[in-house]
Parts: structure tokens; sequence; C-alpha cells
């Protein structure tokens, strides 16, 4: 199985609870360039809201998402 979209970084936020899988993403993307797709990997449902949120708050692009088998998985385009 091949990604939804090709990503520059990864992170893997499985088992983190709210807020902690946003943190880390805030982090991860903090040292990332413009334009580059940080792909995050949560299990927390509540992740859901909140990388929709912090997208249209932070001015990031939410490029694709997936729900499976309760892995949520995120491609943000940083800013």
């Amino acid at each position: 199985m091949t990604d939804a979209v090709q990503c520059d970084a990864e992170l893997d936020a499985s088992g983190l609870n709210c807020p902690l899988p946003l943190l880390k993403a805030k982090m991860a993307l903090n040292g990332l360039t413009a334009g580059a797709v940080l792909k995050v990997i949560a299990t927390d449902a509540g992740s859901q809201r909140d990388f929709h949120t912090f997208a249209r708050l932070a001015g990031h692009a939410l490029l694709h998402e997936t729900v499976r088998d309760g892995v949520y998985t995120y491609w943000l385009k940083k800013a």
C-alpha cells in the first residue's frame, strides 16, 4: 500500500492523547521549510477535530486524511 500523498517527514504519535499529537506535529512542522508535507499518524479520536482546527487557524493545508481501524493519518502541508 502506498501513501496517498508524498511526504517530506513523518511523525508517529500513536498512543498519545490530546493535545500531544498536535503539539508534536506543530514542533515537527517548525523544523520543515514552507511547502513541505508532514505525515502524522495518531490514534486519538480527538485528533480529527484538533488537526482540522489547527490547519485552518495556522494556515497550513490539510491535504488528505484517512481513518482506518482507529488509526488517523494526516498529511499537512506547511504554509
